[in-house]
């Protein structure tokens, strides 16, 4: 799986970018569960820029990439 930490330290702050769940080699469900505990971390180094996308399984719906803005830590 890649690194969260090394895909947000590729941009300078004030950088608009995505994060998604294949990004990541992770399925929408296990992404979703990680952007929850991500919304709730204050020192993740990036806010969301936009609402999330989400993607529709089995009738549930799932966050499967996010937009966000980098910050500084």
């Amino acid at each position: 799986m890649a690194r969260l930490e090394d895909i947000v330290a590729k941009y300078q702050d004030g950088a608009r970018f995505v994060i998604s769940a294949p990004m990541l080699r992770v399925g929408a469900e296990e992404f979703d569960t990680l952007v929850q505990l991500w919304m709730q971390d204050d020192k993740r180094g990036f806010e969301l820029a936009d609402v999330p996308h989400r993607k529709c399984i089995d009738g549930e719906f799932f966050i499967d990439r996010i937009t966000v803005i980098r910050v500084s830590t």
